[in-house]
């Protein structure tokens, strides 16, 4: 069974955050991505979740269908039975497959879409305790600590929020892999947030943001993520 890091501990090692599931191997966002997730010994699964136009909670990456679905078209516009005909689970049905398994992180995607449907609120209720939260959208995550304040929350930077003004109200930073650097990782370190890295797929790049003191890698590749820094050296 993957560890399941509890709030507030050390890390060991570098968590392995399998971006979407296990995608490299398994189409992304989907419960045989989390599963494959789970075998591979993944610290924590990464999901996003928006709504469908009746309000239901489902796990997708993209605004828009035509990707990843035989259909096409903005996802907002479908119903949730139409959504699921599709193959795109619930948020509720992945929170039961991980529950007890391997920890979650929890993306709300584009949530200024949905106010309507209260997206934030709905999901943070029906998070486990030991559940992190991360979004683009500051008011997002500010949303989530008031209303739940124990959440772990990711806010990633470099977008509209520095690093010091995430140390304000969020656990965890979140960097572009292509925007980080040693400088910016020991200054969120000083500021007492977690440093998150994504989306790493160079197991080289994973081994290198182990030795300088990062927190977790969000990758499509869990396992292999999890052999390299198992195989590290020292």
């Amino acid at each position: 069974m993957a560890r399941r890091p509890a709030p507030g501990a050390r890390r060991l090692m570098t968590w392995v955050i399998a971006h979407r599931g296990a995608s490299s191997e398994v189409k992304e966002n989907t419960l045989s991505a989390f599963e494959r997730a789970i075998e591979l010994g993944a610290d924590f699964v990464e999901f996003d979740i928006q709504a469908a136009s009746d309000g239901g909670l489902v796990v997708f990456h993209d605004l828009r269908l035509d990707r990843l679905t035989p259909s096409s078209g903005p996802l907002r516009r479908r119903s949730l039975a139409e959504l699921r005909e599709l193959g795109i689970p619930t948020l509720e049905e992945v929170l039961e497959l991980t529950a007890g398994r391997i920890g979650v992180m929890a993306e709300l995607k584009s949530p200024w879409l949905y106010r309507r449907h209260e997206i934030v609120r709905r999901t943070v209720e029906l998070l486990r305790p030991d559940a992190v939260v991360v979004s683009f959208s500051r008011g997002a995550i500010l949303e989530t600590r008031r209303l739940r304040p124990a959440l772990r929350t990711v806010q990633h930077v470099g977008r509209g929020t520095s690093i010091r003004a995430a140390a304000g109200f969020a656990w965890a930073a979140g960097f572009d892999d292509a925007r980080v650097t040693r400088g910016t990782i020991e200054k969120a370190t000083a500021l007492d947030l977690k440093t998150l890295v994504y989306t790493v797929n160079d197991m080289s790049r994973v081994v290198e943001l182990e030795s300088l003191g990062v927190d977790g890698v969000f990758t499509d590749c869990p396992g292999r993520a999890r052999a390299a820094l198992a195989d590290r050296p020292g």
